[in-house]
């Protein structure tokens, strides 16, 4: 595909479409929104009206084959993704997917075999690859600021959110047949992906999961181990029931000459610390945070450059979920 002007039919107008990923799309040259679907009709129509969308649809199919369409964003929950992937793919139209790709390693494996068997391009939404904060990070890590890493350890720990509370009305992202887990098949992948970006791919990965408060089905609670391909090792802690007290956000690269600390969700100075002492880092990121990857994308499309965040490379993520919740699979 190299279109000049890419055309976006939108699949799912939620929260994450308002700031984060949204407005970017139509604020990149060459880039604009044509149309949005929902199955609330109501929704769509409103959410085409505040955003100046000429079209909104209660179905998908619709929209994909609206001629005005040429590429798909999906912005449902993981459990559709698979479907709405492959409906766009085989109907000739490039994808970008909000992470995680799809609710199990098993449907992103399906939208690899699709996209291999059309050449349609699909694209993932692991955004924080391209902020300016994480590429910081990276930089630290390649110039040897600590030295060479040794270990990689992930603490992560938030109070139950209010919704966690309402067993009548529980949020989709803890529901296992819609968001594949709970918070950790949500949040997870974003700290997944980025350490793979830093080392490479994990190819063992274990790990003990429970429900500590009974708020929902879902774990409340993971531990895991993992080891990446280069024989380094790392570790994880997730809670999502703990106290505010304790609310952690951390993934800290231990060197042999010190260590880099950083946070994935709250943008937390970078801290560098040394023989030499603890320097502090803060870098700004984007109003819209998915700008930086949507802008590679649509260049991508344009044929003016290469975005190698897509479907295979997003596939592992769910591979290192699956492992550490002990999915199994035929």
């Amino acid at each position: 595909m190299n279109e000049k002007q890419i055309r976006w039919g939108f699949i799912g107008c939620g929260e994450v479409t308002e700031k984060k990923s949204g407005p970017a799309f139509s604020l990149i040259p060459g880039s604009s929104v044509c149309a949005v679907m929902s199955r609330n009709g109501e929704k769509a129509r409103n959410y085409a009206e505040r955003h100046g969308i000429a079209q909104w649809y209660t179905d998908a199919q619709q929209l994909i084959d609206d001629p005005n369409v040429n590429a798909v964003y999906i912005a449902t929950p993981p459990s559709s993704h698979a479907t709405y992937a492959i409906m766009a793919m085989r109907s000739g139209k490039p994808v970008y997917v909000e992470k995680p790709l799809a609710a199990s390693y098993s449907d992103c494996q399906r939208i690899n075999r699709i996209a291999e068997q059309t050449g349609v391009p699909c694209f993932v939404a692991y955004y924080r690859r391209y902020l300016p904060y994480f590429q910081k990070v990276k930089e630290l890590v390649a110039e040897g600021a600590v030295g060479t890493i040794i270990s990689v350890q992930i603490r992560f720990a938030v109070p139950p959110r209010d919704l966690d509370y309402n067993s009548q009305q529980l949020p989709w992202r803890v529901q296992r047949d819609i968001a594949g887990g709970g918070y950790f098949y949500d949040l997870a992948p974003h700290q997944i992906d980025l350490l793979q970006e830093l080392f490479g791919p994990i190819i063992r990965a274990h790990g003990y999961c429970t429900n500590v408060k009974g708020l929902y089905e879902s774990e409340d609670t993971v531990s895991a181990s993992f080891q990446f391909h280069s024989g380094l090792p790392g570790s994880g802690s997730w809670s999502f029931v703990a106290s505010e007290c304790s609310k952690t956000d951390r993934i800290v690269l231990i060197g042999d000459r010190g260590a880099i600390g950083f946070s994935v969700f709250t943008y937390d100075p970078i801290t560098i610390v040394t023989e030499q002492g603890t320097e502090q880092l803060s870098v700004p990121n984007p109003e819209h945070v998915q700008m930086p990857l949507i802008q590679n994308v649509v260049q991508h499309l344009q044929g003016t450059a290469r975005c190698t965040c897509d479907c295979i490379s997003a596939t592992s993520v769910n591979w290192v979920m699956d492992r550490i919740l002990g999915k199994q699979y035929k």
